[in-house]
């Protein structure tokens, strides 16, 4: 049998990107599956929600912003670590980076091994990497909660749990029930558990259900324009989640090898998931971890470029 190419690395076709309004200075930027972009406007000043991968990337994001606002950009909210989401930050000159205790802990302990992990999983969206210069590092971080005044737009910034990472965090607009949502929540993509804590994320997914969201940007998949839909993505992201994480158990207290547990979550999964974006790049990832803690390994181990090509081998081969 042919080996699978590599994670995301035959996917070289250019998105169509759609920056969609959502509500008043409420904006989404999305592009077929890629990682999304947020944005919200104020009075005052703009706040962008995950910057892209590169500086490079990022100048379509502020291109789109400066057809509807010429107030600056002072704030970036960083969801997750993940460096896909941060390291366009250089690019928009903002005064104040945002992140939570629990993100901050994680590009301090592997921040510099994912950029070389994510690197090489996905290398359309690192166009100009070579614009990189370094890790993106919060000067704001939350413990907690924490409320930003745009100027007549009020932003709440929480971290309601772990799940995708042990630090997501999401934005709120209370007045607009209009949530940002992070990779927490996806649409018509396939969670990436690699990095996650599965046993707690549906916990978490239901505390965000319980605000009720009238409109939604997820992390990859087109923005949500009503509650209907809103709770769709929430409850499917939920079943998926639960449906890997409760089958990785059996096959570990069948014990099972990794391999065959794998194969068992393909033949469960790919009928409610296969068509998903980026579900075949996810999957072996995903296994893996939700092996690695129905052993009891809390902590996610880090990803590093070779025991990414290592995990891939082996369960693709």
């Amino acid at each position: 049998m042919a080996t699978k190419t590599f994670a995301s690395t035959g996917d070289l076709g250019e998105k169509t990107i759609t920056f969609a309004e959502l509500g008043r200075g409420a904006y989404a930027f999305t592009a077929e599956g890629d990682p999304n972009t947020g944005v919200i406007v104020g009075d005052d000043a703009v706040m962008v929600l995950d910057t892209q991968a590169t500086p490079k990337m990022a100048q379509k994001v502020i291109a789109e912003i400066r057809k509807v606002t010429d107030k600056p950009i002072k704030f970036i909210l960083l969801t997750h670590y993940h460096a896909v989401r941060v390291l366009g930050a250089a690019a928009y000159g903002a005064e104040n980076i945002i992140a939570s205790q629990r993100t901050y802990e994680l590009i301090v302990e592997r921040g510099q091994q994912d950029w070389e992990s994510e690197f090489g999983r996905f290398p359309r969206l690192f166009e100009g990497h070579e614009s990189i210069k370094s890790l993106t590092w919060p000067n704001i971080v939350v413990d907690g909660k924490l409320t930003v005044d745009l100027g007549n737009q009020r932003v709440e910034i929480w971290n309601p749990g772990r799940g995708h990472t042990q630090g997501d965090t999401i934005a709120w607009l209370p007045d607009q029930k209009v949530l940002y949502s992070g990779d927490l929540v996806e649409f018509g993509a396939t969670p990436y558990t690699g990095d996650a804590h599965l046993r707690d994320w549906p916990e978490t997914l239901q505390r965000l259900r319980e605000l009720k969201p009238e409109k939604l940007v997820p992390g990859r998949g087109d923005a949500l324009m009503n509650a209907a839909d809103c709770e769709t993505a929430m409850a499917e992201t939920q079943a998926f989640l639960t449906d890997l994480y409760q089958t990785a158990r059996e096959g570990v207290e069948k014990d099972m090898a990794l391999k065959d547990i794998y194969a068992l979550c393909k033949q469960r999964m790919d009928p409610k998931y296969g068509h998903w974006v980026i579900y075949e790049h996810c999957m072996p990832f995903d296994v893996a971890r939700a092996v690695d803690e129905a052993k009891g390994l809390d902590r996610p181990n880090i990803w590093t470029a070779e025991r990414d090509q290592e995990m891939w081998s082996a369960l693709n081969d």
